[in-house]
């Protein structure tokens, strides 16, 4: 098992990266799968629920899983996925437009529905059809979609509405929910990060 430090140096990547072709038998691994390896562990639930009062209070531990080339695959995929959200596609949400107001995309205050199935965006659109999966894909304490509700608000002088871009904010909602669906979708692939009789 390794235990990896923030801010890794060259020279300890070189470590980490014999160590995994030492224990693997495989010269093909590289730095970067190595990365992709760990960032895919770090989002395996049994993972995290083993590890959780260290990962609070120290480095995280890193296990040589059964099979280094899934976690791999699957990191690096999760990676491109959180590196290029606001590339993706939108997931379809049915947009629900009350007709007595004009028509906004502007957000003041957002607020999901207690179902948490829909979002009240402003009095002239819903969003609806937000799949319950959605949250499970967490950041810290909370689903990344609670987290834009919360962050993206008028708060003073702070505005996250977009003059040049008003739909911005609709489609990222859009986008974090496919993120966070398609994330779930590949941490539940994973394999065992351990060993049977580990």
């Amino acid at each position: 098992m390794l235990i990896l430090s923030y801010g890794i140096r060259f020279a300890r990547a070189r470590s980490a990266q014999t160590q995994f072709r030492h224990h693997y038998t495989d010269d093909t691994i590289t730095k970067e799968s190595i990365f992709h390896y760990i960032y895919a562990l770090l989002h395996h639930p049994e993972y995290r629920e083993r590890y959780a009062a260290n990962l609070k209070r120290e480095l995280p531990r890193i296990p040589f899983a059964p099979d280094f080339h899934a976690f791999a695959t699957a990191g690096k995929e999760l990676a491109r996925l959180h590196i290029e959200y606001e590339s993706l596609d939108p997931w379809p949400l049915t947009r629900i437009e009350n007709k007595d107001v004009p028509y906004s995309e502007r957000v003041a205050k957002m607020k999901l529905s207690p179902d948490k199935q829909s979002l009240w965006l402003n009095e002239s659109l819903t969003l609806a059809g937000i799949p319950p999966e959605t949250f499970e894909y967490r950041l810290g304490s909370r689903s990344a979609l609670d987290w834009i509700v919360d962050q993206y608000q008028i708060k003073g002088d702070s505005d996250p509405n977009r003059e040049d871009d008003p739909a911005y904010i609709v489609r990222l909602i859009g986008q974090v929910v496919r993120v966070s669906i398609e994330t779930q979708r590949i941490v539940q692939s994973l394999p065992a990060f351990r060993h049977p009789s580990a």
